[in-house]
């Protein structure tokens, strides 16, 4: 494996050296592992059974509820009290720490849908009786996933596109930055409502709707420093060996373009989740039922007598962009040219 530069080892000292971000950091991945097992931390299925010797995993396969000696041939729904009694019987259930799901509804509530805040629920339940903390769980999960994969594919989209018109100029950035401009004057969030309700949304078709604009994020900072380093000497010395184009974008100029390039990622990542929770709280994002925070946000406004959908959800979602926040500040900081200097 080979070393770290001496440059790349500063770097990360002074991120680390900045205690907020590298704590954000910790916590924030501290927070993503655990959402990204959420059927092991909230489910309504056990995560393992032991029946009459034999050992089932129910979580990640579907029983009968006849192979536990019930009359049924559907799947067994394990918080009902006469499943467990069966099971019990001859056996034992091991339950994860929150024996719900996004979509299990309690129909034990001793008051109407939301319920506030009890034991059996820690964070209540929502307008239709289903666990406000198993929904947060996942929707964390699904809100994280999402901004992650737009990051990623917006960011090779919008750096080859930085970086052909920053590499060959002229007349090929004149007409690709007009179209830029006119590309990112459109009002999107406007296009991304409608195009939403022209087709039934789902995460694919979210991600490649908000695809055809996240891209412009990183073409003008792209741009200006393939710009700014393609007349360089190391760059003019590699094209006299015989470097071709696509050698010298990728292999010499992108590494330096991306110091400039990792700063803006936290700070993408951000604007996706935020701009998914906008669509989810409107009405034109996951489809109905999806664990969504845009969703629980929606339902605390729809009931304001219940007071903790809406505070579950924002702080959550608080939380979680004042993290990313944190780390994008720390790696700005870290790739200061003024700091190296």
């Amino acid at each position: 494996m080979p070393s770290l530069s001496p440059l790349t080892r500063r770097r990360l000292q002074r991120f680390k050296a900045n205690k907020r971000g590298f704590g954000s950091l910790i916590l924030f991945l501290i927070l993503f592992f655990g959402t990204l097992g959420a059927e092991f931390v909230a489910n309504d299925n056990p995560l393992l059974i032991k029946f009459e010797g034999h050992f089932y995993a129910p979580v990640f396969v579907s029983y009968p509820e006849t192979a536990f000696g019930g009359e049924f041939e559907t799947e067994a729904r394990y918080r009902d009290p006469y499943v467990q009694k069966l099971i019990n019987a001859k056996g034992w259930m091991l339950w994860p720490p929150l024996r719900y799901s996004y979509s299990t509804i309690n129909y034990e509530l001793d008051q109407p849908a939301p319920a506030p805040p009890s034991r059996e629920n820690w964070l209540g339940t929502d307008d239709q009786g289903r666990d406000v903390l198993a929904r947060m769980i996942y929707g964390f999960r699904i809100s994280v996933l999402f901004g992650l994969a737009l990051t990623l594919f917006s960011s090779v989209i919008g750096i080859t596109v930085g970086a052909v018109q920053g590499f060959f100029g002229g007349l090929t950035d004149l007409l690709m930055q007009r179209f830029t401009e006119i590309w990112g004057g459109m009002p999107v969030l406007y296009l991304l409502i409608i195009m939403a309700s022209l087709v039934q949304p789902n995460f694919g078709w979210l991600l490649l709707l908000m695809l055809l604009f996240s891209w412009m994020s990183l073409v003008h900072v792209v741009r200006a420093e393939f710009l700014r380093a393609r007349n360089l000497d190391y760059v003019r010395a590699a094209r006299a060996m015989g470097a071709t184009d696509l050698t010298l974008m990728f292999r010499h100029i992108l590494p330096n373009a991306m110091v400039a390039t990792l700063t803006f990622l936290p700070f993408i990542l951000n604007h996706a989740i935020t701009t998914l929770t906008a669509l989810d709280f409107l009405g034109f994002g996951l489809p109905p039922g999806s664990p969504s925070l845009g969703e629980l946000l929606n339902q605390g406004k729809n009931n304001l007598q219940a007071p903790w959908l809406g505070i579950s959800a924002f702080g959550v979602l608080a939380t979680l962009l004042t993290l990313l926040i944190f780390v994008g500040e720390a790696v700005r900081d870290a790739f200061n040219p003024r700091a190296e200097r």
